[in-house]
């Protein structure tokens, strides 16, 4: 009876570490196909920090770091655009700088803010001989009310992004502090493009534009810009911050995404600090020391409408 009983008990055990067996190996294949379906990211982004080159050595060498086989996707985009594209989940992760816009996404739930990890500065742009006297301005809104009267007298062209990515939204906002509105005026022209062609098509026709100071710089090094002069900086309204988001769209809602995310904003705001100030300065500056300037400046920038 016992011998019995104790066969039983074998054959037992037997079934259910056989059908055990069989739900960890479906556990574990499943993940492992997961993993296979899911080493891509897609990631959003403004021009100017895909075009200087930040972005690709940002990942090139989180990848080197972690040891982590992912691959970006990158969008690049203006950063409304970029900023759309993480709302509906059709990028996860998104790099912007267009503070009163992220506002409104994060107010929405649609979004979340890593950090801010960067900045640098607008810079209003134009022919060297400067015909509108922008480089006698006050601040960067005297110095749009100068391109403004000078376009009307035919005497300047500004070239707008027109595309609401964080520079046209900046730009949109000085013209609504002067209660002017260029839309439509003959002088008044729209590239709708990035930050680097729009700087090009602003340099073939001798006109106006506002640039984040990087992308300037990158393509004045480069030979690339022979009729443009830096014009105008005023720091209060013209400083640019650049945050990173995670998206809080249904799509991006998983483990695989939220462990990136974070270990890529762990990245940027530690040893991608360093690969700024070593790098980039004067292009893009780490935000590493400046903390509670940048918190201030992106808090001041969303109250700008």
């Amino acid at each position: 009876m016992k011998q019995a009983l104790m066969y039983s008990l074998v054959i037992v055990a037997v079934i259910v570490a056989g059908v055990a067996g069989f739900f960890v190996g479906y556990y574990y294949g499943g993940h492992r196909e997961a993993g296979m379906q899911t080493n891509s990211i897609v990631v959003s982004t403004t021009t100017s920090l895909y075009q200087i080159g930040i972005l690709n050595s940002f990942f090139n060498e989180f990848r080197n770091l972690t040891k982590l086989n992912i691959q970006f996707n990158v969008l690049a985009k203006g950063s409304g655009e970029a900023l759309r594209l993480l709302s509906d989940g059709s990028a996860c992760i998104g790099f912007t700088h267009a503070p009163s816009l992220e506002l409104q996404y994060m107010n929405q739930g649609k979004i979340e803010r890593l950090a801010i990890f960067g900045y640098n500065e607008f810079i209003i742009v134009g022919p060297p001989d400067d015909p509108a006297n922008v480089s006698k301005a006050s601040d960067a809104v005297d110095a749009f009310k100068r391109i403004y009267e000078a376009g009307e007298k035919g005497l300047a062209k500004f070239v707008s992004r027109g595309d609401m990515s964080g520079t046209n939204v900046r730009e949109l906002q000085l013209w609504k502090l002067l209660k002017l509105n260029p839309e439509g005026r003959p002088w008044y022209l729209k590239s709708g493009q990035g930050m680097a062609q729009t700087l090009l098509m602003a340099d073939n026709l001798k006109a106006y534009t506002l640039t984040d100071v990087g992308s300037y710089l990158n393509l004045k090094s480069q030979g690339k810009l022979s009729n443009l002069a830096d014009l105008k900086r005023d720091f209060k309204y013209l400083i640019n911050v650049y945050a990173i988001y995670l998206s809080k769209a249904p799509s991006c809602d998983n483990q695989f995404t939220w462990y990136v995310a974070y270990k890529l904003r762990d990245y940027v705001m530690n040893q991608g600090q360093d690969l700024l100030n070593n790098k980039y300065k004067g292009l893009v500056n780490p935000a590493k020391g400046n903390e509670t300037m940048v918190e201030e400046a992106w808090r001041s920038l969303t109250k700008l409408g």
